[in-house]
């Protein structure tokens, strides 16, 4: 798995996650959701996102690009 589709992957968990303990537990985790989705929007313009970092470093996840190189 590439790191983008790990990366939204991720974040469809986080959103899931986030709607489930809105629900079950506080409506404060709503803030939780907005800031998926501001953390998201930021990363279509800047490209920079720190789960990604986490995902290559941590789980060893290559990008698009460097798994084009190795065919």
């Amino acid at each position: 798995m590439s790191a983008e589709r790990g990366l939204t992957a991720f974040a469809g968990f986080m959103v899931l996650l986030s709607v489930v303990l809105t629900w079950f537990v506080s409506e404060y985790f709503l803030w939780f959701t907005v800031f998926i989705g501001a953390n998201l929007f930021q990363q279509s313009f800047t490209g920079f996102c720190p789960a990604t970092i986490v995902l290559r470093k941590v789980f060893g996840f290559k990008t698009e690009r460097e798994l084009a190189h190795q065919k």
